[in-house]
Order: structure tokens, then sequence, then C-alpha cells
């Protein structure tokens, strides 16, 4: 049965952990706050020691991405959250159009994404090209997420039961794909423009 629910999944998820402790020895953010499993269809864990070792990964991230059979899902944790959305900008369109949206898990300041002051992730100033959702309770979630052009979801006050199953950050997606779909056609309508 689980064959065939991995065959209904509209999604590739690519896990970006923060690299550090073995696998093993800590819980992501995402099994802590929504019992979600550890690993989703390929994990790339994100070093940030260096802009070589940031470089690498994005090549990594490229070809992970070029090569899903199905659209992609990016799950990412802290830092990695920042390196996601510096490889959205300025990767090429074909890489990123594969991208069918993201989850930030807990992403430090938004600070680190300043062009101005030559930081590890400086990127240009612009909305990612596809859904995004933070999930952070600290103050600095919400600009990021409005950096991004995407949304936030504040944690569970308490864990779910686990599910064993990727399928709910799928539907999160999914739903906020089609919130952000009805609310253009909303401003369209508002604006008198018809839709094509």
């Amino acid at each position: 049965m689980a064959a065939g629910l991995r065959l209904n999944d509209p999604f590739s998820i690519i896990t970006l952990p923060l690299a550090g402790k073995p696998d093993g020895e800590r819980v992501m953010p995402w099994e802590d706050l929504f019992a979600w499993p550890r690993r989703g269809d390929l994990q790339l864990a994100f070093d940030g020691d260096s802009r070589e070792a940031r470089d690498i990964w994005a090549t990594r991230l490229d070809h992970a991405v070029g090569h899903a059979d199905k659209a992609v899902l990016l799950v990412a944790e802290g830092a990695a959250c920042l390196a996601s959305i510096w490889w959205a900008r300025l990767s090429p369109s074909h890489y990123v159009a594969k991208v069918a949206g993201a989850l930030f898990f807990q992403p430090p300041s938004a600070d680190a994404l300043d062009r101005q002051g030559g930081q590890l992730f400086a990127s240009p100033d612009a909305a990612l090209p596809f859904p995004s959702l933070v999930v952070d309770g600290a103050m600095h979630g919400s600009a990021l997420a409005a950096m991004c052009g995407g949304g936030l979801l504040k944690p569970p006050r308490a864990a779910p039961a686990p599910t064993g199953m990727w399928r709910q950050a799928q539907r999160l997606i999914e739903r906020f794909s089609a919130g952000v779909v009805e609310q253009d056609l909303r401003v369209l309508r508002t604006l008198g423009i018809a839709e094509h």
C-alpha cells in the first residue's frame, strides 16, 4: 500500500537539513513540529562553511531538481532556507521551474540575503517564482515570508500524532498555491480585468 501512496504523491520531496550531527542524533524540525518523516525522496545536507561549499551544494541541488521525475517540494531548515532562496533567485529558470513550492523551517534572520553587504547568500530582491511557507514562531519569520512573497505558518502548540506520510506537507503547498491563485483572480475581478 505504501508504494501506491508514493505513486500518487504529486511532488518529489527534497529535504535540506543542516550538515553537522549524524542523521540519527537529532530531530528535524518537520519531525518535531508536524511528525513528518526525516527524509523525503532525496536529502541534501547544507554545509555553509564557505562559498565553495555553498556552490557545491547548489550544483547538487541543480542536479537533484533537474533529475526529479515530478514537480519538486523543497523542505529546508535553518541556514539551508536562506541557501534555498539564494539558489532559487540565481539559478537558471529551467531548474527553478520544476519547483512547486518550499517549506522553510526556523530560518535565521533574512539579513544574510542582503546583496549590499556581500553576505554568503546575497541575491537580488525578488519574490520566489514558486509558493513558499515559512514555519517559524520567531519575529524574523514574517520578514522572510514577505521578502520571498510567501506565507507565514506558526508552529503548532502541541506536536501532532505521527502520520508517517509527507502528504500533509504537499497539501499545505497545494492549499497555499490555490489560495494565491484565488487571491490573484479576486484582484483581477476587482480591477475589472478579464480572466484568461
